[in-house]
């Protein structure tokens, strides 16, 4: 009986996903309501009610709009985080973030202009569309 609960469970949380997978490169704008993983590249903007991770391998060019983040890989661009943005020792972070909470672990490269909110100001939700009127910080080419 226990098992049958379990199986659906785990089917359940598997659908409710995304990803983009190692060796995937995707261009365009993503908007979904799902929790979304990025182990590949993605170039263009990306906006989730969900968590966003950005695995290893993962690396996004454009904005990020999303309400907890676990980043690894590398982001360029404007980030806002609506809750807790987690940087693990290998991330590298270029552009601007406007997150909540922040927890960075050491080791990771934290390159940008960062603006904390407030608690009661995480209501109000900020799309990509708003973010991109804003110039993106100047990158740092390596």
């Amino acid at each position: 009986m226990f098992k049958e609960n379990k199986k659906v469970m785990s089917e359940n949380t598997l659908s409710s996903s995304n990803r983009i997978v190692v060796e995937t490169k995707f261009k365009g704008e993503v908007s979904s309501k799902s929790d979304f993983r990025i182990d590949g590249e993605l170039e263009g903007d990306i906006q989730t009610s969900g968590k966003l991770v950005v695995g290893r391998t993962g690396v996004i060019k454009g904005n990020v709009v999303c309400e907890n983040a676990d980043i690894e890989g590398r982001v360029e661009g404007h980030l806002l985080v609506n809750n807790v943005l987690t940087l693990k020792s290998l991330a590298v972070i270029e552009g601007e973030v406007f997150v909540q909470k922040l927890a960075i672990e050491p080791g990771a490269v934290f390159n940008v202009s960062c603006t904390m909110k407030e608690a009661k100001n995480s209501d109000t939700k900020t799309t990509v569309k708003e973010l991109n009127a804003r110039p993106v910080t100047e990158k740092v080419n390596k």
